[in-house]
């Protein structure tokens, strides 16, 4: 084991509350260092601890701004049919919801103008779209909304098919959303995207990923748009400067991703201790128009183009603790990127790929907040 003596006293003191949703982050200030054998931890919390909902923080953006609870200890409504979810979604007195079983949506749920809900699977629960179409596609467009947490839940799509259809999720003008533990797929256009200047979103432990063959001949023009997650929906969005904040955080873009893992446009994005395996990738993370990038401790392994500097973008940080196997194109970024404001211990690079394919998607059994 191999512990930095610096980190170590504040870590060890505060282990049993210090969770991956950041626990005490005003009290540790973790330093995000240029060496990969600082402030890391070969088995961090090998034994995870659950954390009581009451004392549950979030990670990353979504522990700023007042941070991010969702519907917190408030009475759950189970639902296991479409219209049960339907109805527990839309109505604004329903704080926590879980779902159970396999439910098949049969026209894309909306959560609007909503503040406060939590919505989380049991084990193996799973939304399913069969829609390919430009209108009937998508799973759920959650907007104008805050403090919204989705936990332990599988997304699966029909397939990607470039008709200009509608992603697996779609957060629009939303602020302190913590996305934990999901795993989204085979999404129509996309598989995630945030857009339309949501602020204060964290992503963790989830995993993005196609096991279906994408359908060519869209309107589009694209015959393979296995396109995972798109950060910022135009260069022309210019009312998303100085918002669209994002962490992602231990998440896996797995097997099937074409390009997307992110594609970022204005915001000040973080991606930390995240793993990309993806042989089929073009490019794995782009930075457009006033894209803010950090890319701190993840693990590259047989992909395309890890880094792809577009036009306009206004840093791109690839701190030296990445690594990079069997991997072609660039993989260095240009500019100083922010500095977070805020702490995530971090996991060495030796730890990083077990730990996320061991963790990554809905592997919990419900709605757990767990220690790092």
């Amino acid at each position: 084991m191999k512990i930095n003596f610096k980190a170590t006293m504040s870590i060890v003191a505060l282990s049993t509350a210090f969770a991956l949703i950041g626990c005490g982050h005003d009290d540790i200030k973790s330093e995000f260092s240029e060496n990969p054998n600082e402030n890391s931890i070969e088995n961090p919390f090998a034994a995870k601890t659950v954390v009581p909902l009451a004392n549950c923080v979030a990670p990353g953006w979504a522990s700023q701004n007042g941070g991010t609870t969702g519907g917190a200890t408030a009475a759950e409504t189970t639902v296991t049919t479409y219209a049960q979810l339907k109805s527990a979604i839309e109505n604004t007195a329903v704080k926590v919801i879980k779902v159970t079983g396999t439910i098949t949506i049969t026209t894309r749920l909306s959560l609007q103008d909503q503040t406060g809900k939590t919505i989380y699977g049991t084990s193996g629960a799973k939304l399913v779209s069969t829609d390919q179409t430009k209108d009937g596609s998508g799973i759920i467009n959650i907007k104008r909304c805050n403090n919204i947490i989705v936990r332990n839940l599988i997304f699966e799509g029909p397939g990607a098919y470039d008709t200009d259809g509608w992603d697996n999720a779609i957060l629009d003008d939303c602020r302190n959303v913590w996305i934990d533990h999901c795993e989204f797929r085979d999404g129509v256009d996309g598989n995630f995207d945030i857009k339309n200047k949501s602020d204060y979103i964290t992503v963790s432990y989830t995993k993005f990923h196609y096991l279906k063959t994408p359908k060519a001949g869209g309107s589009g023009g694209t015959d393979d748009h296995r396109f995972s997650n798109l950060i910022g929906s135009s260069d022309g969005a210019t009312a998303d400067a100085g918002k669209l904040n994002v962490t992602f955080v231990r998440c896996w873009w797995a097997p099937g991703c074409r390009e997307r893992m992110p594609r970022v446009r204005f915001g000040k994005i973080h991606i930390l201790n995240s793993y990309f395996n993806s042989s089929v990738s073009n490019k794995c993370i782009a930075a457009g128009v006033q894209a803010n990038i950090r890319v701190d401790g993840n693990v590259f392994e047989n992909v395309k183009e890890p880094i792809n500097l577009m036009s306009g973008y206004t840093a791109v940080t690839v701190t030296s603790n990445n690594t990079f196997t069997n991997v072609t194109g660039n993989k260095t970024g240009s500019g100083t990127a922010f500095t977070p404001p805020y702490s995530i211990p971090t996991l060495s690079l030796s730890s990083v790929k077990s730990d996320v394919t061991a963790n990554a998607g809905a592997t919990l059994s419900g709605n757990i907040c767990e220690s790092y």
